[in-house]
């Protein structure tokens, strides 16, 4: 039973402060300080366990939010992680990451600040790998039957781990060098340390999971190949086709996909010896003019990254509008809203630049040196120029972080001849099942450039339908209805 007017004694959001900036610019850890289990059990206490409980709704995993929010309130922490665990493979990597949709679902945001249910999940799992409550699950038993998982993201992690647990022989392929995909080299430390990959990486070797890196399937294995090896096939590998500029002067030398830039930034902190002549990575904002041209959270995660190079300045670009400081109308409770946001990257430095379009790039000798653009507005659907607004910015470094537009389809994908559907990913039915027999499919691959809940939830829903087809029947929970999954 919930404190009944919890809500009511507690009205104020709070969350764990952020270091100062002077500090965290100096270091790559993450940007938050420690939250107090005191003040967290408060927050929680605002937890109004609603008989429709619409943070459900929210939350692709299904996760029991209000269930173990009056866990740790009342100091059952133990319990507590036994429920988050019950419906997410991950909630170190989603506590951190995930834009919490569940609390724009939550009932007490309409008309107070919502319950910290993000900071709530974050605590829960730290706390329990702290007083070592997170340890392997292996099968009782092995089913002699072998699964191949195509990528090492989100998605392929939950799904390899489910079906290691429901008995299968599970290999993991990764075609980097580590295992993690955009977890590892897409989010930058100060976002999420990468220790927290590796100790659940630990769990689930100890599993019983294998891990294969440096291994491009489709090139260095083939569809053919994998496809005889193994009894069924989880293709897990994102939707990495990058969306480009193409403008004149996109060729100059100093332009770049944002997952050009970050990778080289995560693998100095790991400690990979990667730097040039003058001890740099091969790319970096080191007193230069960084434009950034993409609003969403890789472009602010390319902003965190240029300010801890010593970026001498840094430009964001958006073509979009600047959102309103409250919930836009066309977003009201209990969708997503529609607001303006300062991430700790924003916090630090740097010009957010709403509403602009660029239209070239400028440069000398080869290397970019300057962008020209201009304002835009909104008509009828359409962005148009604003007559009189052309500027141009000094530009010695462009990065480009404008989303995804799929999977790549050359190797793996044409030689396994799976049917893609109209937005151009791997079609799949309700049971994530591609076109092909035995091959299944989760996460961005087939639903397109989305969260890391999804992903997850995929991966979990994706790991059913393949111990269903495999055993004729699974225990496995699959945590998104049929009606939420893109059709054939």
């Amino acid at each position: 039973m919930p404190d009944p007017r919890g809500f009511l004694k507690v009205t104020r959001r709070e969350t764990p402060p952020r270091r100062p900036v002077d500090l965290r610019l100096r270091d790559w850890k993450e940007v938050y300080d420690e939250f107090s289990h005191d003040t967290l059990k408060s927050q929680a206490g605002r937890c109004m366990d609603c008989g429709i409980p619409f943070c459900h709704n929210g939350c692709p995993l299904g996760n029991l939010i209000p269930e173990w929010n009056d866990l740790v309130r009342t100091d059952r922490w133990r319990d507590a992680i036994e429920r988050l665990h019950a419906t997410n493979n991950f909630p170190e990597f989603t506590g951190r990451l995930c834009p919490a949709p569940c609390e724009g679902s939550c009932v007490l945001g309409i008309n107070q600040d919502p319950v910290t249910i993000k900071q709530v999940e974050v605590e829960i799992i730290d706390n329990a790998f702290n007083e070592g409550w997170v340890v392997p699950l292996p099968p009782d038993r092995l089913t002699g039957k072998t699964v191949a998982v195509v990528g090492s993201g989100p998605a392929g992690l939950a799904a390899a781990q489910q079906l290691t647990r429901a008995g299968h022989t599970v290999t993991v392929f990764e075609r980097d060098d580590r295992i993690g995909g955009l977890l590892r080299y897409g989010i930058p430390e100060f976002k999420m340390e990468k220790r927290h990959i590796d100790r659940r990486l630990d769990q689930m070797r100890a599993e019983g999971t294998e891990f294969r890196t440096g291994v491009n399937v489709g090139v260095d294995v083939t569809a053919a190949e994998l496809r005889s090896q193994f009894d069924a096939v989880v293709l897990a590998g994102g939707a990495t086709a990058r969306r480009d500029l193409p403008i004149p002067g996109r060729d100059f030398e100093g332009i770049y996909q944002a997952m050009e830039y970050l990778p080289w930034a995560n693998r100095v902190q790991l400690g990979d010896s990667v730097v040039d002549d003058d001890g740099q990575p091969p790319i970096t904002a080191k007193g230069k003019n960084v434009i950034i041209i993409g609003g969403g959270d890789t472009g602010a995660d390319c902003l965190g990254t240029a300010h801890r190079q010593g970026a001498a300045s840094v430009h964001q670009f958006e073509i979009m509008p600047r959102p309103p400081e409250t919930r836009a109308d066309s977003t009201p409770w209990p969708t997503y809203p529609l607001m303006f946001r300062v991430t700790s990257a924003h916090e630090e430095g740097g010009q957010r630049v709403y509403s602009v379009n660029t239209e070239q790039f400028l440069g000398d000798d080869g290397k970019v040196t300057a962008l020209r653009g201009h304002e835009v507005e909104m008509k009828a659907g359409k962005f148009e120029k604003i007559d009189g607004t052309d500027f141009e910015l000094p530009a010695d470094l462009v990065l480009l972080a404008m989303g995804f537009t799929g999977p790549e389809r050359e190797g793996l994908l044409s030689d396994l001849r799976v049917e893609m559907s109209d937005r151009g990913n791997v079609a799949r039915d309700d049971a994530f099942a591609t076109s092909v027999p035995g091959v299944y499919v989760a996460g961005d691959m087939g639903r397109g450039q989305s969260l890391i809940v999804w992903a997850i939830a995929e991966g979990r829903a994706a790991a059913a339908g393949v111990d269903r087809y495999l055993m004729g029947r699974t225990a496995l929970p699959a945590p998104i209805k049929p009606t939420m999954v893109p059709q054939r």
